[in-house]
């Protein structure tokens, strides 16, 4: 277990991921494939030369996946009970094959459960930055998670 238990949480706690992660040709080719999505945007670097990126830009949900997942040793690895949503997906500025993304989390919110006493609703904003510094995507996203257990 790695993740914080819900009532060790507070409201502004910060995570600054240690795990970076460089996005691979395969990554993006791989999981847009995978995910039947057809857009030139992420496939065709012909079509993408002539644009005003002049390269092809990582598939988006690679890039929501990727900067949850990093989170998730940090926050919810072995505590969480379930992911319950995402809110306000943003992808201010876009990702390229490689670029290296580096996560950040705070809590912004804490809930007590109404109806599971041993677990409490939890919300993080997730921000994800490129190497220079660049915020490339956000979200909020909420989750139902463990108390620790009684001893």
């Amino acid at each position: 277990m790695a993740g914080v238990w819900f009532d060790e949480m507070v409201v502004g706690q910060r995570f600054d991921h240690a795990i970076r992660r460089t996005v691979t040709e395969t990554d993006n080719v791989l999981f847009t494939t995978m995910t039947h999505n057809p857009a030139q945007l992420h496939l065709d670097e012909a079509y993408m030369a002539g644009t005003e990126f002049g390269t092809r830009i990582v598939n988006s949900c690679f890039t929501l996946g990727l900067m949850v997942g990093i989170s998730v040793n940090d926050t919810t690895l072995g505590t969480a009970v379930a992911n319950l949503g995402w809110d306000e997906v943003r992808f201010p500025k876009p990702v390229f094959v490689g670029d290296t993304l580096n996560i950040a989390s705070e809590v912004l919110e804490l809930l007590q459960s109404k109806s599971r006493p041993d677990a409490g609703i939890v919300t993080f904003l997730h921000q994800a930055y490129n190497q220079n510094g660049d915020l490339v995507a956000s979200c909020k996203r909420s989750g139902l998670q463990r108390k620790r257990p009684a001893a």
